[in-house]
Order: structure tokens, then sequence, then C-alpha cells
């Protein structure tokens, strides 16, 4: 079961969290908010993680 673990307001900045969080061993999805407006790489996005792995996602996060 995969959950939302933050929100990006663009493709770009989604893509960065991706980055941060498969670096430290996460596997991340990234899916278009449908429920905000927005086209493209400037729609809204959701970042999902694994369940399991939500606890470390706020570690990394508190580190940040």
């Amino acid at each position: 079961m995969w959950t939302q673990v933050r929100t990006a307001s663009s493709l770009i900045v989604a893509e960065t969290w991706k980055e941060v969080f498969e670096g430290e061993g996460i596997p991340t999805r990234i899916l278009p908010d449908t429920s905000k407006p927005g086209v493209g790489e400037f729609a809204t996005y959701k970042i999902l993680v694994s369940q399991e792995k939500a606890h470390v996602i706020e570690e990394i996060l508190r580190k940040l």
C-alpha cells in the first residue's frame, strides 16, 4: 500500500523529493493531484512511498 507523504507544487519539485527519498533507498512514486487545478509540469503532484517506509520519511524530513 502506498501513502502520500508530501505534496509538490510542480513536477520539478516532485522529482527533487523523489530523488531525495530514493537516494535514501526508499522507492517513491509521483502522481498528479487531480483534486487541484493545473496542467503538465505546473500541476500539483502527490509524492507517495510504501506505507512501511513512511516513518523513515518522517525521520528524513526532521533532519532537513
